[in-house]
């Protein structure tokens, strides 16, 4: 036996990310426009990053906190006052090492060996793979497809529930899909929850970029104080911080300790001056979310008329989130697909195969990139569409 064999069967059989396989055969490639992953094109901006550095020189670079600095908490609350109308004290935001450390430690407090999770497909894969390496099932409920776009059956979220099922995921707005829940859809996804005593994880990550109002609506629009919603945030996308690796959780005030004891057990808090960054981002970057909003809109304009043009990609433009979900008539094959673009049209998509069921036959295109580059990945396209 290899020491492979001896290791637990839920990491070795973590699956390989199918993004990732495609990133990795194009990423040297010259000329590439790289539309794969999920972010933009913009750096980080001066003000996030000079706080950042005024910390770091000032040598906040200890131990610290491990549910968060008081600043970066106090200005959550103050981010949530002006964007959800709803006042929270700062108890009930914890600071986590990104999104997906987020996600990873609501997955650890309410699931493990032998339960089950559900949540809503096409998704982003890394959640079912973290519920599988938990020792959990992840349990998919797809979406349903039109030519008006993606839509919840939340009768179909009920039929999924078994007395195994311990939460229910929700992506509003949707990576990949850009599916956006209504009020309505929440709240019947809420009475299911409460029903059949099921947690609720509640991925917002994407609520500002929305195309239709100032932000998408939320299960903080519809929920009691003591509805059991877990809510994971990440500062990646909003502020053009990816590679910052900084996030929160949103838990009612009685689990704060719970969800510190998991930060002691996982990463040991955040780097101090990191979250001084963040805390800057916080208080100082609506306008610049404003910007980037404006400027993915205009982009995911242009994308979706030049695809529609070709006769063969069925568009509809995303209500929420910066992502372009669509199949091209007569490609099935959409990982093999994604290849052969970043071989003959010089253009990186995700295939919609990394997502799960109900995505198979699907791309997934980042337009939160310069216009200009945009405009010609879509030229590009355009030209392998016709010709494939």
């Amino acid at each position: 036996m290899s020491q492979l064999d001896h290791l637990r069967a839920a990491a070795r059989l973590a699956p390989e990310s199918g993004i990732v396989a495609v990133v990795n055969h194009g990423r040297a490639k010259e000329d590439l426009i790289p539309l794969w992953a999920g972010e933009g094109d913009l750096p980080t901006p001066g003000f996030i990053s000079e706080a950042a550095t005024a910390a770091l020189n000032a040598g906040e670079t200890f131990y610290t906190w491990q549910r968060g600095v008081p600043e970066l908490r106090e200005a959550l609350a103050r981010y949530y006052a002006r964007h959800f109308g709803r006042g929270f004290a700062s108890e009930e935001f914890v600071v986590t090492g990104s999104g997906m450390h987020a996600i990873r430690l609501a997955i650890d407090a309410v699931a493990g060996a032998g339960d089950e999770l559900v949540y809503l497909s096409p998704a982003w894969p890394n959640f079912a793979a973290a519920v599988g390496v938990a020792g959990a099932r992840p349990v998919a409920v797809v979406l349903d497809r039109s030519d008006n776009g993606w839509s919840c059956d939340v009768a179909r979220i009920e039929a999924a529930v078994t007395p195994a099922t311990k939460a229910l995921f929700v992506n509003s707005p949707s990576n990949p899909t850009g599916w956006v829940a209504d009020r309505d859809t929440l709240a019947a996804i809420l009475d299911v929850a409460r029903r059949h005593g099921l947690w609720i994880i509640a991925d917002e990550i994407y609520s500002l970029f929305h195309y239709d109002g100032r932000r998408a609506p939320s299960f903080l629009d519809v929920m009691e104080p003591d509805d059991r919603i877990l809510f994971v945030n990440s500062f990646s996308k909003n502020w053009a911080m990816t590679g910052w690796r900084v996030g929160w959780l949103k838990v009612h005030p009685a689990l704060q300790q719970v969800f510190e004891n998991l930060i002691q057990y996982s990463n040991s808090g955040v780097p101090a001056f990191l979250q001084k960054g963040a805390a800057a981002a916080l208080d100082h970057g609506d306008g610049f979310i404003a910007e980037q909003v404006d400027r993915a809109r205009k982009a995911r304009n242009v994308v979706c008329d030049r695809l529609a043009g070709t006769g063969r990609v069925k568009v509809t433009a995303p209500a929420g989130a910066f992502y372009l979900f669509f199949a091209v008539d007569g490609v099935s094959d959409t990982r093999r697909a994604a290849f052969d673009i970043v071989d003959n049209a010089n253009v990186g998509l995700a295939p919609g195969t990394a997502f799960g069921p109900g995505g198979e036959t699907f791309f997934r295109l980042c337009f939160h990139r310069r216009l200009d580059l945009v405009e010609e990945a879509a030229e590009r396209l355009a030209r392998w569409i016709e010709t494939a």
